[in-house]
């Protein structure tokens, strides 16, 4: 079955960048839609970002756009998202979605980004 894995998270100083990266075990895995979500301590799990197959439509929310950028390589079977300009506030760990219909999904496992000085 597929797996997913988040790598990249680590501690970065404010206005630092990141690229998360999360790759598909299988190669011939094909989700109509990606997503990360974030999750902060106390806090509830929160919509990031998406991207869908058709069309490569993009949606964000709010308080990261204009500084993070989800992004996709097929051929690698690899979701990335790029962080510029990265906040205190965006501490959290970071989670991998790909969603295959409207009753299944998979997740990674989470990957630790810190904003700190």
């Amino acid at each position: 079955q597929v797996q997913l894995v988040e790598s990249g998270g680590t501690l970065v100083p404010p206005g630092g960048s990141l690229t998360l990266s999360c790759v598909a075990s299988d190669r011939t895995f094909d989700p109509y839609i990606v997503n990360w979500y974030r999750q902060a301590p106390g806090r509830q799990r929160a919509f990031v970002a998406s991207l869908s197959r058709a069309g490569g439509l993009t949606n964000y929310d709010e308080a990261v756009k204009g500084r993070f950028a989800i992004s996709r390589d097929n051929a690698k079977n690899t979701v990335y998202l790029q962080m510029n300009d990265l906040k205190p506030e965006d501490t959290a760990v970071y989670y991998c979605n790909a969603r295959i219909d409207d009753w299944n999904e998979y997740w990674g496992q989470g990957t630790q980004v810190t904003v700190s000085s």
